[in-house]
């Protein structure tokens, strides 16, 4: 799918909360000018749906997905707004059904064997790590990783500048979320996000 690819080129998943409708277009394109086309929306304000309906008709090339989505009519109203992807803190089955009928990508999030093992069950082989570094961080990762050959991780909780390279050297990890580029001006988010962009770019 094409959100998964935008995920797996950039290997970085901006999580982007709005509290003001009138910021939205301006942090889409400090992230584009900061060449990130990527951003999870999430759904812990009540601009969400507006935010992702903007981003989506304003900027179609980029893949702008819903984040926090624990409810049915949460994922109902993102993918009704253009959301390309959907991001949940756990495993929800009615928000999985919802992302298989309208053929959007859905990445739950995991931290137990149980947890992975609920969802492969369910056919998703990628996960939310979530929250990262308040679980273990790489070195549980990398234990999971051992019993399930077939996942692959998408660690978010306690990211940064400081750690982002050593995640993405493992090669278990598609990419990271975060928020630590989303922070300032939007001259700052635009800075952040490219700085992001070079220390991906310096894996290759």
């Amino acid at each position: 799918m094409e959100a998964l690819e935008a995920i797996r080129q950039t290997r970085i998943v901006p999580v982007v909360t709005f509290h003001k409708p009138e910021s939205i277009l301006p942090t889409f394109g400090a992230m584009l000018s900061g060449k990130l086309p990527v951003a999870e929306i999430t759904f812990r304000t009540e601009f969400a749906a507006e935010a992702i309906k903007l981003g989506a008709m304003t900027f179609p090339d980029m893949a702008v997905g819903a984040g926090t989505v624990t409810r049915a009519s949460q994922a109902e109203a993102a993918i009704e707004c253009g959301a390309k992807f959907i991001v949940s803190p756990g495993y929800s089955e009615q928000v999985h059904d919802i992302c298989i009928g309208a053929d959007i990508p859905y990445i739950p999030g995991c931290v137990t064997p149980t947890e992975i093992m609920n969802v492969l069950d369910h056919g998703i082989e990628l996960i939310k790590f979530f929250p990262s570094e308040q679980y273990g961080g790489l070195k549980t990762i990398k234990a999971l990783s051992a019993a399930f050959p077939q996942v692959t991780f998408m660690p978010t909780g306690g990211i940064n500048e400081s750690n982002l390279i050593e995640y993405l050297s493992n090669p278990r990890v598609v990419a990271c979320g975060g928020s630590f580029m989303m922070s300032g001006s939007y001259d700052d988010i635009a800075a952040k996000c490219a700085n992001a962009v070079g220390l991906v770019n310096s894996l290759k």
